[in-house]
């Protein structure tokens, strides 16, 4: 029960990608069988599926895009504001991470800090870049996998398949991507600029119901 209580909001959170993926997965299946049908085409079976670009490429598509979201969010808010949003640091508030040199030395500090100048400059930043492998990793899969059904879909109509170099100047790539990126980046100023007014009670990514709508932080 310990576990379940303290680990809870990861455990709800993977079970909903469980089920999400699992429902992007069978009904894209049936998707693809339709459109195999209308061609008088062998289906994939449910396990081909699995492994082939369409789907692939359409989820690393949207993994990409949350990927970027929140590693332009976790490094944007480490250097610009919004006054009174509890999605922002408070301007009025002492820098929290200074004297990390000093601070290394304190009981609980994570053990790497102690590990001399190189190793505290890469952790402090450790977050945002680890976000940013992920969402480079994720676009690479995308734009690999995009390129493979793109190059299908050329062979199906008798035409010459692109490269997957020549494929990253395609439109049809950067159209995938760009519809998810601009989603992503308004759902979060709006995020920003309701928490300013609007609560949540019991929310760490809310303000105090009771707190004024000029205090900014949580």
């Amino acid at each position: 029960m310990r576990l379940l209580k303290n680990n809870g909001l990861t455990i709800a959170l993977l079970a909903l990608f469980v089920v999400c993926i699992a429902g992007q997965y069978i009904s894209g299946w049936y998707v693809e069988l339709e459109d195999a049908r209308r061609h008088a085409e062998p289906g994939l079976t449910l396990l081909a599926y699995a492994v082939s670009p369409q789907f692939l490429s359409s989820v690393f598509e949207n993994w990409e895009s949350e990927f970027l979201q929140m590693a332009a969010y976790v490094v944007l808010t480490a250097f610009l504001i919004q006054r009174g949003s509890a999605e922002s640091k408070d301007p009025d508030a002492p820098p929290r991470d200074n004297d990390l040199d000093q601070k290394a030395q304190e009981h609980g500090s994570p053990s790497i800090l102690r590990k001399g100048p190189l190793w505290r400059a890469i952790y402090a930043r450790s977050l945002g870049l680890a976000l940013i492998l992920l969402f480079v990793a994720s676009f690479t899969m995308h734009w690999i996998n995009s390129a493979h059904a793109s190059a299908q879909e050329a062979l199906e109509h008798g035409e010459t398949p692109k490269t997957v170099l020549a494929y990253l100047g395609d439109a049809q790539l950067w159209f995938e991507s760009f519809q998810n990126w601009q989603s992503e980046f308004l759902s979060t100023a709006v995020l920003v600029v309701l928490s300013i007014f609007l609560r949540q009670r019991e929310s760490p990514e809310s303000k105090p119901v009771a707190a004024p709508n000029s205090q900014t932080g949580d």
